[in-house]
C-alpha cells in the first residue's frame, strides 16, 4: 500500500484518525516534525481508538530526513488547493507517497516546489469551500489509490 505523509500536522485528532486509517488499509503513516502536539496527547489516542498498535507510524525530524527513507524513483504526490489537477487523474502505483500539509495552512511553497515532488494534486470542492479536514482528505486519497489497486492487500 502507498505511504501517507503528514507534514507538520497540528491537530492531534486528525493524526489519530490517520493512525486508524493506516491500520485499516495497511499503509504507513509518516509524520514530519515539528508536530503541533505531543504523541501522548489524549485526543490523538481517542481518535485512533485501539488502532495505535495495528497502524504503522514513523516520525521524521524534517522533510529531508523523510526523503532519505524514500527511493529516488518513488512518486510523491503533494495535495494542495493550488493546482487544477484532480487527484483521480493520476494512475497510482503501489509504492507512491501521498503528502499532506498542516491543517491551518497546507503545504508551504518550498515543499510544493521541491524537486522530489512528482505532481501537485487537488481534491475537488465547492468553489467557496476553503479546505477539507486533513483526515478526511487523506482518506479520500488513500481509498482512491486502494480502489485503483482493486483493494489488494
Amino acid at each position: 500500500m502507498t505511504d501517507l505523509v503528514f507534514f507538520e500536522p497540528c491537530i492531534p485528532g486528525n493524526t489519530g484518525n490517520a493512525i486508524r486509517l493506516s491500520a485499516v488499509v495497511g499503509c504507513t503513516l509518516h509524520l514530519i516534525k515539528p508536530l503541533g502536539f505531543n504523541l501522548d496527547d489524549k485526543k490523538l489516542k481517542r481518535a485512533g481508538l485501539d488502532y495505535h498498535d495495528l497502524g504503522h507510524m514513523v516520525v521524521h525530524e524534517d522533510f529531508d530526513s523523510f526523503l532519505d527513507t524514500v527511493n529516488s524513483d518513488v512518486k510523491i504526490y503533494a495535495f494542495t488547493t493550488h493546482t487544477d489537477i484532480h487527484f483521480n487523474q493520476v494512475k497510482y502505483q503501489q509504492d507512491d507517497v501521498l503528502l499532506f500539509g498542516p491543517e491551518p495552512s497546507g503545504l508551504p511553497k518550498h515543499i510544493l516546489d521541491h524537486p522530489r515532488i512528482t505532481k501537485s494534486l487537488r481534491i475537488p470542492m465547492q468553489p467557496d469551500a476553503r479546505s477539507l479536514n486533513l483526515a478526511v482528505a487523506a482518506s479520500i486519497a488513500v481509498y482512491e489509490v486502494w480502489r485503483q489497486q482493486d483493494y489488494k492487500m
